[in-house]
């Protein structure tokens, strides 16, 4: 993992949609005027013909890329995460999932890294919605290249897919030959003492303490579980029965995201021990992003604390 190279990762769904689109004639913007923030900019100059701006109406996006996707055409609708899940919800749910058509809703300012944004931005709910939707992919990279190996991956999976994005610069984990699979975990470390199971900003969280532990003589093994749905249940469950003491960390409500995800497999094992690190069921507010996390408990030293505890 690289300490000194960052990136957010919209700027991978901005330099990967417009290498899709190239490629691709039917693969389309739907922009809801925030292509600066979304960054779709590029697009827009490269493919004007393959670009539409809505204006800020979410709700007419989807219900436009809805219609274009019954034409064949397969549509990104971008904006922000809290009006891509919660302002579209309805029409999500009546217009593009029900009929499971193949529209992707991409979107940037997932979780708190808006920071000074404020609450009204910091989207710590999104994922949780839309998990709960059927014939939804819920997806969230964990740096700029796995945010182009997966929004390529969207567009090449046939059905409604959420993609979630970060705003503020984390570091890069992953290499351009990286791959990635829809529904399929990354495993980053072994171990057998503790698992830690993160997806987007915060795997590089998890790597951090997964070291930490190590020179404690903690082993961890680390996921990065960028599909929350469908969940990698086979690699849970090998965290259950390899390891049984389990930690999830997500820059996310803890209620219906990822931990809620993994508890779910759990509950049903009743064999192993499972801790949650998230976002405390609380909203944000105008602040640093670091500061946003350590907030809630999302840091290195909470989850070596936790995992020294389970390790006991």
């Amino acid at each position: 993992m690289s300490e000194t190279v960052k990136k957010a990762t919209r700027d991978g769904f901005g330099d990967e949609i417009v290498e899709l689109g190239k490629e691709n004639s039917s693969i389309l913007v739907v922009d809801v005027d925030i292509g600066k923030s979304c960054k779709t900019g590029a697009f827009r100059k490269a493919l004007p013909e393959q670009y539409l701006n809505v204006g800020i109406a979410e709700q007419n996006a989807a219900g436009v890329a809805a219609g274009l996707a019954t034409c064949g055409k397969i549509p990104f609708v971008v904006t922000y995460a809290a009006f891509g899940s919660m302002r579209m919800c309805e029409m999500i749910r009546q217009e593009i999932c029900y009929p499971h058509l193949n529209v992707k809703i991409a979107c940037s300012h997932g979780g708190v890294t808006p920071a000074n944004d404020g609450a009204s931005h910091q989207s710590i709910e999104d994922m949780g919605i839309l998990r709960t939707i059927p014939n939804m992919t819920v997806i969230m990279p964990a740096d700029y290249w796995a945010a182009r190996k997966l929004v390529r991956a969207a567009a090449e999976f046939d059905g409604p897919v959420y993609l979630r994005f970060t705003r503020d610069a984390i570091p890069v984990i992953y290499g351009e030959n990286d791959t990635f699979e829809i529904g399929k975990a990354k495993q980053l470390r072994d171990g057998k003492d503790v698992a830690i199971i993160a997806n987007g900003d915060t795997v590089r969280l998890a790597l951090e303490a997964a070291e930490a532990l190590s020179a404690a003589g903690i082993s961890a093994r680390v996921l990065d579980m960028h599909t929350i749905k469908p969940l990698d249940v086979e690699a849970v469950c090998a965290c259950i029965d390899d390891i049984g003491r389990i930690i999830t960390v997500e820059d996310h409500n803890i209620l219906n995201g990822l931990g809620s995800a993994v508890a779910d497999v759990v509950a049903e094992s009743g064999k192993a021990v499972l801790r949650r690190v998230g976002i405390q069921d609380q909203f944000g507010m105008s602040a640093p992003y670091d500061r946003l996390l350590a907030m809630n408990g999302i840091t290195v030293e909470n989850i070596v604390r936790i995992a020294e505890e389970l390790a006991k």
